[in-house]
């Protein structure tokens, strides 16, 4: 729906005229939240927070998701033109532009913290099994052609460096360190980052660092030595659906690229799988390629290719490269 009427502009005025409403709308600018984790975000009750998201819900301000058993809630997808769409988009872009209260966003780095930890103890439990249990869903092996392929087309100054980010078992980094002087492997799993090192010692690659923590762990990292944007070239291979706030990915790494710097996103398109959660410690079913898109947009990086391969399980890929602007 892409028009616009006085009585919708009325309704999504009024709905969004409420401040906790519009704190709301605020926090799903980082990511999606489940019903609970906003009644935590805001310290109310699940009544009152369900009250609020239906009213949202209701004037086409928030959508929502389902993730296995869970229903979480995020703003709606912007993929069409319109004036309905360009007034929300311009919405949400002013809405982004304030500061969220600082306890608000304690608590919200709290959630997200214990996302997280749920994560590493699952990789922290199966570092072992990690090849069998991704094997469920995607070989390395089934894709590895389109990732090279890829990567060939990726232009590499002199001196060029590389970051990975969630390398799990190492597969890919030897590859990089063929095309690349310097190469960085970003993991926050100390198991998952010692199979890594396994790798990195077996294939002798003397120009590979394993670095432990995540992407805001490097970037404060690079702040602290004044070398922001270092790296020519960035890649997150299958790693998205573990993260606890996707959409922040995109935003670090448009801080740790370099001007003309690329990113590499491997990925799972959406889909309904729900053993994926408790088999391979996914948070999230895959995501929509308009996500993607958007998240990159926002973070200063612009489309260069995409390529999507379909799986005999059902499964379907998308390689996304995007350029920083």
């Amino acid at each position: 729906m892409s028009n616009l009427s006085i009585n919708q502009l009325a309704q999504m005025s009024k709905a969004a005229g409420d401040p906790l409403r519009l704190s709301i709308l605020r926090l799903l600018g980082d990511g999606a939240f489940g019903v609970m984790e906003l009644c935590r975000v805001f310290d109310i009750k699940q009544s009152s927070m369900s009250h609020h998201l239906k009213v949202l819900a209701k004037a086409g301000l928030v959508s929502t998701q389902r993730e296995g058993n869970s229903i979480f809630y995020r703003r709606p997808l912007l993929s069409q033109h319109g004036a309905l769409q360009e007034w929300l988009l311009s919405f949400f872009q002013t809405l982004d532009k304030t500061e969220h209260d600082q306890v608000i966003s304690r608590t919200r780095d709290l959630v997200l913290a214990e996302r997280a930890h749920a994560c590493a103890e699952f990789f922290a439990r199966n570092a072992e099994a990690f090849t069998e249990q991704q094997d469920l869903i995607a070989a390395f092996d089934q894709y590895q052609g389109s990732l090279i392929e890829i990567l060939g087309s990726v232009r590499r100054p002199k001196a060029a460096k590389a970051l990975e980010i969630g390398p799990g078992n190492g597969e890919f980094v030897p590859t990089l360190a063929r095309h690349f002087d310097q190469v960085t492997a970003l993991d926050n799993s100390p198991e998952m980052l010692k199979r890594t090192e396994q790798t990195v010692n077996q294939y002798q690659c003397g120009n590979v660092e394993c670095f432990l923590g995540d992407t805001q762990t490097l970037l404060m990292e690079e702040t602290s030595t004044k070398s922001n944007g270092s790296f020519d070239f960035a890649v997150a291979n299958m790693v998205l659906h573990h993260v606890p706030a996707p959409k922040a990915i995109f935003a670090d790494v448009g801080q740790l690229l370099k001007v003309g710097g690329q990113l590499l996103i491997t990925d799972l398109c959406r889909h309904d799988q729900d053993w994926a959660k408790d088999s391979c410690g996914d948070l999230w079913l895959g995501f929509e390629p308009e996500d993607l898109t958007t998240w990159a947009a926002e973070a200063g990086l612009q489309e260069v290719q995409s390529q999507y391969l379909g799986l005999r399980n059902g499964f379907h890929i998308q390689f996304r490269l995007f350029h920083r602007c």
